[in-house]
């Protein structure tokens, strides 16, 4: 078995719900850098709920918004979580909203395995591009992203994130054999000379 399939096999995840809120809460509460580097402050007492309850804007279609958790499975705690937002603007595009792993296991290749986890699974539902957006200057996330084959389509800003204001890289992954140019001219919205 190789090291990434090895690595794969320690996590499995699960669709989030009503019931996990508070273990969620726990997890930012635990591994709050995310929320500091990008809004400023800590989670909110209330911030697994309100990412349980968030949903896409009036106006931009989507299928299913799913909260994911990861965890490992020698010790069942969890490890990271992911919002999903399928079928977003069209079919066959996925959005990730979100994706933070704990702290403790960052440097150790542990969101390269729950990524691929993630990726192929989205595939197995129907994606055919993915879709995500991160944070202009916040390095780390950025070469992650782009070391999983996300490339920049355009920017969009400035997006007010807590105490903090941003510029927003939105990247892109095709994963059936489309192109970039493909997926712009599917949406719109995400063309660099897009309003």
């Amino acid at each position: 078995m190789s090291d990434d399939a090895r690595e794969d096999a320690r996590w499995h995840f699960r669709v989030l719900g009503r019931d996990d809120v508070a273990e969620l809460q726990r997890f930012f509460a635990a591994n709050p850098e995310y929320f500091e580097a990008v809004a400023g402050e800590p989670p909110r007492p209330d911030e697994a709920e309100r990412e349980l309850d968030d949903v896409p804007p009036e106006g931009m279609p989507y299928r299913e918004m799913l909260l994911l958790g990861f965890f490992d499975e020698a010790s069942g705690a969890l490890a990271g979580m992911a919002t999903i937002v399928g079928d977003f603007l069209v079919d066959h595009v996925w959005h990730v909203g979100l994706f933070i792993v704990a702290t403790a296991l960052h440097g150790s290749g542990a969101a390269q395995g729950l990524y691929r986890r993630l990726e192929r699974w989205l595939r197995e539902r129907g994606a055919e591009w993915l879709r995500l957006g991160v944070v202009a200057g916040n390095t780390r996330a950025e070469r992650f992203w782009e070391r999983q084959g996300y490339v920049q389509v355009r920017e969009r800003g400035p997006v007010q994130m807590g105490r903090r204001t941003h510029l927003l890289r939105v990247l892109v992954k095709p994963l059936s054999g489309g192109s970039v140019e493909q997926y712009l001219a599917l949406v719109a919205r995400d063309r660099p000379d897009a309003p």
